[in-house]
C-alpha cells in the first residue's frame, strides 16, 4: 500500500508524544512541543514544495526568529524519531540595528547585512573565515540572494553563555545563521548537504 509525502510528513508530526522543552542542547520528545504550529506547518509545507531539491529527509532545521536571541531558537529536528536538539542562533545586525536581541525585519537585499526568511537547501561545508561553515542555497524569492550575499551557518564567539551572561542577548552576524562552537559540530553533521533549513517567525 502506498503512502503520500503529504500523509507521512503529517503522521511523523501527528503522532509524537509532548514534553517540555528545556534550554540548550537538551534532546526532548516531541517536535509540536518545541516548535511553533504554524512555523512548523510552514516549514514542512516547504520541505514538500522544494522536494525535488532535496535529497535528504531525517533532519530539517527550523530558526524560529519571533523569539529572542537569548532562547535556544534554532530546532534541529529528526523527523525519524521525532526527536529535537534546540540551540542558539544569532540574526543579521540588519535585522535588529538597536541590538535588543529580537529580530525586527527580514532583507533579502545584498548589503543588508539582515537575515532572510524562507526555506535554504544546505550545500557543501568548507573551511572559510569563520573556521568551518555550510553553505546555503535560498530557494524562495525572499532569500534568492542567499548564496550571493555568502549567507552560511558557521561558529562565532559571539554566541556563547559567556556572552549572554555579560549582554544578556547574543552578538549579531551580518545575516549568517552564526551558531556557537559547542553547537557546530552537530549543526554540521545533521543539517549536511542535501536538507532544508526553513527560517521566519511564528
Amino acid at each position: 500500500m502506498g503512502f503520500s509525502r503529504r500523509w507521512l510528513l503529517g503522521a511523523a508530526v501527528a503522532g509524537l508524544t509532548s514534553a517540555v522543552a528545556r534550554p540548550g542542547f537538551t534532546r526532548i520528545s516531541g517536535i509540536a512541543s518545541a516548535v511553533t504550529p504554524g512555523l512548523l506547518q510552514r516549514a514542512l509545507t516547504a520541505l514538500e514544495l522544494h522536494g525535488d531539491l532535496i535529497a535528504h529527509r531525517d533532519f530539517l532545521g527550523i530558526a524560529d526568529f519571533s523569539l529572542p536571541s537569548r532562547s535556544p531558537r534554532f530546532h534541529l529536528l529528526n523527523l525519524i524519531d521525532g526527536s529535537v536538539r534546540s540551540h542558539w542562533v544569532a540574526h543579521g545586525r540588519g535585522s535588529d540595528p538597536a541590538h535588543t536581541g529580537w529580530l525586527e525585519r527580514f532583507s533579502n537585499e545584498p548589503r543588508s547585512n539582515a537575515t532572510s526568511a524562507g526555506a535554504y537547501r544546505t550545500d557543501a561545508s568548507y573551511l572559510g573565515a569563520h573556521g568551518q561553515s555550510l553553505r546555503l542555497e535560498g530557494l524562495d524569492p525572499t532569500n534568492s540572494n542567499a548564496a550571493a550575499r555568502a549567507i552560511v551557518v558557521h561558529g562565532a564567539w559571539y554566541v556563547s553563555e559567556e556572552m549572554l551572561g555579560r549582554c544578556g542577548m547574543l552578538g549579531r552576524s551580518e545575516g549568517c545563521f552564526a551558531v556557537s562552537h559547542a553547537s557546530l559540530d552537530e549543526v554540521l553533521t545533521r543539517l549536511g548537504p542535501g536538507r532544508l533549513i526553513y527560517a521566519g517567525k511564528a
